[in-house]
């Protein structure tokens, strides 16, 4: 299930995908890749034990676009989370 979110066409942003909920306790990411719809730029992306974040601009104001977060854990597991991006004027 996305999750909605709201960003101007000029603003570059952070997205934070929490994966610490659901990771065990000693488990952690050791892989992540980011994934964004076309015509909404992925500027940068990175990982930490329990959270990846991406860095997106761009954008036209009334569309909406989508990025997921794909990781693997130390665990062997993979699960896949995405976002919903809205862009619109703040």
């Amino acid at each position: 299930m996305a999750t909605n979110h709201l960003k101007d066409p000029d603003a570059t942003l952070d997205w934070i995908f929490d994966w610490s909920q659901w990771l065990a306790p000693t488990e952690n990411i050791t892989a992540s890749v980011m994934v964004v719809s076309p015509g909404i730029n992925l500027e940068s992306s990175g990982f930490s034990a329990s959270t990846a974040t991406a860095w997106v601009s761009g954008g036209t104001e009334g569309r909406v676009y989508q990025v997921s977060n794909k990781i693997t854990t130390n665990q062997g597991r993979i699960d896949e989370r995405s976002i919903t991006i809205r862009v619109t004027n703040r």
